[in-house]
């Protein structure tokens, strides 16, 4: 069964008249007691620890947010925003995707979704930003570095880019960031010529998309360009920062991604988590119409749990992605 992370200090991170509200965990939970939970066990988020936060993070933000939050929050800065309850909301995060790693490592599932919030993938190592406190895919992957994986590979499919887990990453060469993102939009990172840095060098794999990009724009990315590079790379886990935002009823984008899309996407990933024996660990980004995300968590959890494919796309959708991909993987 998928494992299904949930904690009701996530209704506690209080962000007033804001895209990021409480509303996005109601809908999608009213969603998931209308189809009963089918399929998925479910999880009370445990606290992540200092620890945990201090692989991706430094110290002084770690100690800046609880400061914060514990004065009663406020605006950190023009679109981000925390509350007395946002300290536990962010630790219950990341905890849930930590306690994630520990059990699909040890082969309890093959797949994990973190339903929770704040989401992360802005958050830099030294600063929030972008509705973002702490990077819970950042949390993860370094968690699973500390406890015996290898190599971690996260995909990022929210429309807006996560420089956040980037920037984190970039020097890396044991997490594989590769991101799916409208372009040009907010934060104006992303850009498709930037790999990483020094030993990281090839390990970013930015994909940028024009407003308009559908499901088979993104599908065939992940099946021509992430999932070819994913088979050299060989990774321990699969991670997916999985925004609901392409969405084409979202109100912050223009991308033009279907409901089904996702579980098309969901489903392609599951397809190469099997295929490498890694598992694979979704945590909630963006998604600000509230049908929408419900309707698509909902797809995305029915391809974590199945066992069925999605058709092959046009590679010549992914053909100058996949070129560009080939200076640092030249078997794609």
């Amino acid at each position: 069964m998928t494992l299904y992370y949930r904690h009701p200090a996530s209704l506690d991170h209080l962000t007033g008249p804001h895209p990021e509200c409480p509303a996005r965990i109601t809908a999608i939970e009213d969603a998931l007691d209308a189809r009963g939970w089918a399929g998925l066990e479910v999880v009370e988020a445990p606290l992540g620890t200092t620890l945990q936060l201090s692989r991706a993070h430094e110290m002084a933000h770690i100690e800046a947010i609880e400061s914060f939050c514990g004065s009663g929050g406020g605006m950190l800065d023009m679109d981000t925003v925390a509350s007395a309850g946002s300290w536990e909301a962010a630790l219950r995060a990341t905890g849930a995707a930590c306690d994630a790693v520990d059990r699909m490592l040890a082969g309890d599932s093959r797949a994990a979704f973190c339903g929770l919030r704040p989401p992360g993938h802005h958050a830099e190592s030294d600063s929030a930003m972008g509705f973002c406190l702490f990077n819970t895919i950042a949390v993860a992957a370094e968690h699973a570095l500390a406890g015996g994986a290898e190599r971690v590979l996260i995909l990022d499919w929210d429309v807006h880019h996560g420089n956040g887990t980037e920037e984190i990453f970039k020097g890396s060469d044991r997490v594989l960031y590769s991101s799916i993102h409208q372009w040009p939009l907010y934060p104006g990172t992303g850009a498709a010529d930037y790999s990483g840095e020094g030993e990281g060098e090839g390990f970013t794999l930015n994909l940028p998309v024009p407003a308009g990009a559908s499901d088979d724009d993104f599908l065939a990315l992940i099946q021509h360009v992430v999932a070819p590079v994913a088979r050299e790379f060989q990774p321990d886990l699969l991670g997916i920062s999985a925004g609901f935002d392409a969405h084409r009823a979202d109100p912050l984008a223009s991308c033009l991604v279907e409901t089904a899309g996702y579980g098309r996407m969901a489903a392609a990933m599951r397809a190469l988590g099997n295929e490498l024996e890694a598992p694979v660990l979704v945590c909630l980004e963006g998604g600000y119409n509230l049908q929408a995300l419900a309707e698509s968590v909902v797809a995305t959890l029915d391809a974590l749990g199945s066992e069925t494919v999605p058709g092959t796309t046009d590679p010549e959708l992914a053909a100058a992605h996949r070129d560009r991909a080939r200076r640092h993987w030249p078997s794609i």
